[in-house]
């Protein structure tokens, strides 16, 4: 499919000669998804679709209690600390952004009153900026005023490198000024193909000025509303017990009309991800359970209690290994895998490839996660057209073994291969979970048989996902050798999912381990690469430079893909709810009705 060929559907859209539906099922034949080819409609000026969940209450309220179970429990309510899905989730419930993306990778306008494009004059010809306008009569939760100065400001918070936010990379390389008191404009640097990151989705709910001007920078931690949110939001905050349950109700003066339509919010954390999907699917308790990372099997039997079902829905998420190629064992200037040191072992790129040489995707996939998720050797899998081509997997214990041995890493009498008096020995963490610690059983299996001996450590998922600072066991301070957990792509475009992989964002001591490069591992090429990607306005180029980031750190094997995930969640077969693998679970809860 050549441009000429998308012009002309595009134009058969706009003259109503070709649906928009159609026009994304042809674009996918081709291998453009979803995502891009809504992107593709929104620069020909072709608006962008409405929400995907058709609202049937005629009335605001009425419709009792939800309850919802994270069995990773949250433990703050700011959504720009929230370096954890978990948090992510909960925060959203509160807080909104001016745009969320829908199932089908859409941009939906929340708080803003349009989604900005070349013909409502939102976006510039030559990609350097964006004009968002709010929604007029949009309150906050203690009842003043939403307002331009709110947008403002959460970008100056979220920019300022004293307040340590998770979400500083979509802020601290931009500029937003006031037009008047509902009009922003976002100004880049440079041309910017991929606009819709600040206060869009994940990464882009408004803060209230009046409730954070005080805790901006370093007093950041000490805000009050950090546990106790005042938003926009459709549920108004009641109670919080971090590491356990969350209380919201109905907010009475929420700015879409009938919505939205339980009484009172419950938010249950903690647990096990069977037993969420368990008080879901077949008894009832909860009406829905986010993330039922369980094996296939189990949710089929479970299924069967006939409350409810499971809903997959695709996304750019990815369950992979990390290997640490700095010293966790070592600490400098107070801190472990520090960049300042190398790993003993995992420096050797040749015991980096025989780890993911000893790693069994296909079963993986057919044994454990069935539904949840495809083996995968690339670190991006979707949309299509940023997934790389020349990345494969392979699973070899004889092939493992040949690479140790030319290396020179013999086995000892224990077994375990060594040199220079150093042994292959690892400690390998992930949160606890059924198909986790399977997972971590295989791999430490096939590793044996290479001489390669794995600790296996699985750490309680509150605590691993944590952002609190001086806990040790969370995953951004990966003071282990190994570790393995999913990670979410926030919206249809890599880019900021890829910043994971530059040097700039390397979690440490001086960011409070909230930078998003958790491995350490740095490569000029791939910095470059990025750069590049972020002013390239020709698709084709941009996918390729993006391509390139991704296969640099799989191919150096300190990232180790294992599957492309899809959102699996669990919903009683009452509950209408709007989940999106591009966007968190609640980013469209006002919406969610009981039939």
């Amino acid at each position: 499919m050549n441009i000429q060929h998308i012009q002309g559907m595009v134009q058969n859209l706009k003259e109503g000669r070709l649906s928009r539906r159609s026009f994304i099922q042809k674009m996918a034949a081709f291998g453009i998804g979803a995502p891009i080819a809504s992107q593709i409609l929104a620069w020909n000026n072709v608006a962008m679709a409405n929400a995907t969940l058709e609202y049937k209450p005629a009335k605001a309220g009425g419709g009792g209690p939800l309850k919802i179970l994270l069995w990773q429990a949250p433990t703050l309510l700011n959504p720009h600390f929230a370096s954890g899905t978990k948090d992510q989730i909960a925060s959203r419930i509160f807080y909104e952004p001016l745009a969320g993306w829908d199932k089908e990778g859409n941009l939906i306008p929340q708080l803003a009153a349009a989604v900005p494009s070349k013909e409502n004059g939102g976006l510039s010809e030559d990609g350097t900026s964006v004009t968002w306008k709010l929604k007029p009569g949009v309150k906050w939760h203690d009842g003043k005023p939403l307002t331009a100065d709110d947008v403002v400001f959460t970008w100056e918070y979220a920019a300022d490198p004293a307040t340590a936010a998770y979400t500083t990379g979509a802020y601290k390389d931009i500029k937003v000024e006031k037009v008047d008191d509902l009009t922003v404009k976002v100004i880049f640097s440079k041309p910017t193909p991929f606009w819709a990151d600040a206060f869009v989705g994940v990464a882009g709910m408004i803060i209230p000025k009046h409730h954070f001007a005080e805790y901006k920078g370093a007093k950041s931690r000490e805000a009050p509303a950090n546990l106790k949110p005042v938003g926009t939001g459709p549920y108004k905050f009641a109670d919080f017990k971090p590491g356990d349950i969350l209380a919201g109700t109905r907010n009475e003066d929420y700015h879409v009309k009938n919505q939205p339509h339980f009484d009172t919010l419950e938010v249950k954390g903690g647990g096990d991800a069977v037993s969420a999907a368990r008080a879901v699917l077949q008894t009832g308790e909860y009406d829905y359970a986010w993330d039922t990372l369980v094996e296939d099997e189990v949710l089929k039997r479970l299924e069967t209690g006939g409350r409810g079902k499971i809903s997959a829905a695709p996304a750019g998420d990815v369950e992979f290994i990390t290997l640490n190629t700095t010293d966790p064992w070592t600490e400098v200037d107070g801190e472990r895998s520090s960049v300042k040191t190398k790993h003993p072992t995992l420096s050797d790129p040749a015991v980096r490839q025989a780890i993911n040489l000893l790693i069994d995707r296909d079963s993986i996939q057919k044994f454990i996660y069935g539904r949840g998720g495809v083996a995968t050797a690339s670190f991006v899998n979707e949309p299509k057209q940023f997934k790389s081509s020349k990345l494969k997997y392979e699973f070899s214990v004889d092939k493992a073994n040949k690479l140790l041995d030319e290396a020179g890493w013999k086995k000892g009498a224990d077994g375990i291969r060594e040199k220079d008096g150093k042994k292959l020995k690892f400690v390998f963490q992930t949160s606890i979970n059924a198909p986790r610690q399977k997972v971590q059983a295989i791999i430490k299996q096939a590793c044996q048989r290479a001489g390669i001996e794995l600790e296996l450590k699985s750490v309680t998922a509150s605590v691993f996902f944590s952002s609190d600072v001086a806990n040790p066991d969370t995953y951004t301070k990966l003071y282990v050798d190994m570790e393995m957990y999913t990670t979410t792509q926030p919206q249809p475009d890599p880019e900021r999912f890829l910043n994971q992989f530059t040097s700039w964002e390397v979690a440490n001591k001086e960011n409070k381990w909230l930078g998003r490069n958790v491995s350490r591992y740095t490569d000029p090429a791939a910095d470059d690469a990025y750069k590049a990607a972020q002013k390239e306005l020709d698709p084709a180029k941009r996918a390729a430079l993006l391509i390139k980031v991704n296969e640099i750190f799989c191919e150096a094997n300190v990232i180790l893909p294992v599957l492309s995930r899809r959102k699996v969640v669990a919903a009683a077969n009452t509950l209408s709810h709007d989940h999106s693998g591009w966007d968190v679970d609640t980013w469209n809860l006002a919406a969610w009705y009981r039939s």
